[in-house]
């Protein structure tokens, strides 16, 4: 008897994206399409904990309340190590949500984090879920890196951005992949959600201020009068230009079955308040590639499915 290939979700990274990830797992299960093992890489980490412990529509339901002042109220200024230290981002997830050791979730789980000293990719498979989460999304000068057995660790993407490689040793014969950041490159777009400034909702302050310069998408407001773009623009810019080439390389090397792309270049790091606008765009991601995926695993569409019979 030929046994069932086992189905593997990559889910990548790319900051406030991430939420799109929601948007791919809900149109899969739609489909009858559920992965049996789930990896992440830094935001693809949280959205996959939340996937595989069960805890996905709790996850879908607070991300869309988000406003932008929940998110800057989420972060506990801190200056050494990093700009934000994360013990109320950590407190927060641990009142609202689960937590529990990895092993005993009940779909397999896996995310990537980097060790600062040596570079080394580490794969965090053991102990609560909510740790290694944090450890993988520490973005270095961002959040503050996390100890764990010995060794600092930071932010996955750094080396492994959309992890097929963890999903593959984890015993996934067919692997689904998420690349957040593949549009980044020269879109440059600035979208202000309903001409509204996010420092103007609820006067958070100066960190507010400085956090909101993240989501420009273009010079307008980050530019002085000779057109040098600000410490921010150039900084953000810089880390989307790594994790392009970084995810472009590692694919590359370490092909997925599928790769899923949602559209997500109008939406900056920060803008973890527009989860609607990136889920959506996940769902809409994952339809187009759902011919391929259908495909691949041997489903045969319904006979009325847009654009079939």
């Amino acid at each position: 008897m030929t046994r069932k290939p086992r189905i593997g979700l990559a889910l990548g990274s790319g900051s406030a994206r991430g939420w799109s990830h929601i948007g791919v797992i809900r149109r899969l299960e739609r489909a009858g399409i559920n992965p049996e093992i789930v990896c992440g890489t830094s935001v693809g980490a949280l959205v996959g904990a939340a996937y595989a412990s069960g805890q996905i529509d709790r996850l879908h339901e607070w991300a869309m309340g988000l406003t932008w002042k929940n998110v800057v109220g989420m972060l506990d200024l801190k200056m050494d190590g990093g700009l934000i230290e994360g013990a109320k981002l950590v407190n927060f997830f641990r009142s609202h949500f689960q937590d529990t050791d990895i092993p005993v979730l009940p779909r397999a789980f896996g995310c990537v984090a980097t060790e600062l000293v040596s570079g080394r990719e580490i794969w965090l498979r053991e102990g609560p879920v909510i740790e290694a989460v944090r450890a993988s999304i520490s973005l270095p000068g961002v959040l503050t890196p996390v100890e764990r057995d010995g060794r600092l660790l930071v932010d996955g993407g750094l080396v492994n951005p959309v992890p097929v490689s963890l999903c593959r040793a984890m015993g996934a014969d067919i692997v689904i992949a998420v690349d957040l950041n593949w549009d980044l490159i020269g879109r440059r777009h600035w979208v202000q959600e309903l001409g509204t400034s996010p420092v103007a909702e609820g006067k958070p302050g100066v960190f507010a201020s400085w956090l909101a310069r993240w989501r420009t998408r273009n010079g307008d407001e980050t530019r002085d009068s000779s057109g040098m773009p600000s410490m921010i623009e150039v900084l953000s810019t810089s880390l989307s230009i790594m994790q392009v080439r970084i995810t472009q390389s590692r694919l590359a090397g370490e092909p997925a079955d599928v790769v899923i792309r949602p559209r997500l270049s109008g939406i900056a790091a920060m803008d973890y308040h527009r989860a609607a606008v990136a889920i959506g765009e996940g769902e809409r991601a994952t339809e187009r590639t759902m011919p391929m995926i259908e495909e691949l695993l041997g489903i045969t569409p319904p006979t009325d499915a847009p654009g079939k019979g």
